[in-house]
């Protein structure tokens, strides 16, 4: 682990809906495609509490690319900050703060553009922030806490990613292949990796560290 989040991790006191004063939380879980991010996620979530956590993907926030064809769409850099509404995401994280529940946008990551529809998200004690390039943007990173880099090595991370792709957004083999070498590993030296710089902790092993997700778990505990 690096060293703890010290004197930033105070949560954000505020003023509910119905008045009432809450502290919030907002923790920052980073770290490469395939890390472990949602292994991470799942352990804060299972020690706090469901009713105490709201959770927010970077992930549902790329641009909505309508305007393009299929083809065109597929065929552009999703792994370069440029290609997420991140302006959008810190102003739903500053409602979410002040305790007022913002509409997120949801993807369809099978035909590369935003659903119609978004999924209201409530304001938690915690606000966990989840994605891959969050430590990229100096707005964003202002909003957190906590931040948390989960650090794994290349070869579990594009197999992790090869499975979900497959199983879960309707890639073949051979795309989940060509992008991973043409922007997804690029872009992770060049933006996501530097990004660790700003963490407070760094979760080795893709999340299965025992000793290092109980002591992070200790110290969001202490503090929500």
């Amino acid at each position: 682990m690096a060293d703890t989040a010290g004197e930033s991790a105070k949560g954000t006191p505020d003023r509910d809906r119905d008045g009432s004063q809450q502290s919030r939380l907002v923790i920052g879980v980073a770290g490469g495609s395939g890390s472990g991010k949602t292994t991470v996620v799942r352990r804060i979530v299972e020690s706090l509490g469901p009713d105490c956590v709201s959770i927010l993907d970077h992930d549902r926030y790329y641009r909505d690319r309508l305007d393009l064809r299929l083809e065109d769409r597929t065929a552009l850099n999703y792994d370069h900050p440029d290609s997420l509404e991140t302006d959008l995401m810190v102003r739903h994280v500053a409602e979410l703060k002040a305790g007022r529940r913002v509409e997120a946008p949801l993807y369809d990551f099978a035909r590369y553009v935003r659903r119609t529809t978004t999924e209201t998200v409530e304001p938690r004690k915690a606000i966990i922030v989840e994605g891959i390039l969050i430590f990229a943007d100096a707005a964003l990173r202002a909003q957190m806490d906590i931040k948390v880099f989960v650090d794994t090595d290349d070869d579990t991370r594009f197999i992790r990613r090869l499975r979900r792709d497959v199983a879960e957004r309707g890639r073949t083999m051979d795309s989940v292949i060509e992008q991973y070498l043409a922007t997804v590993k690029p872009m992770h030296l060049e933006f996501v990796e530097p990004s660790k710089r700003y963490a407070d902790v760094i979760i080795p092993q893709g999340g299965h560290n025992p000793v290092a997700v109980d002591l992070l778990l200790t110290l969001i505990r202490s503090l929500v």
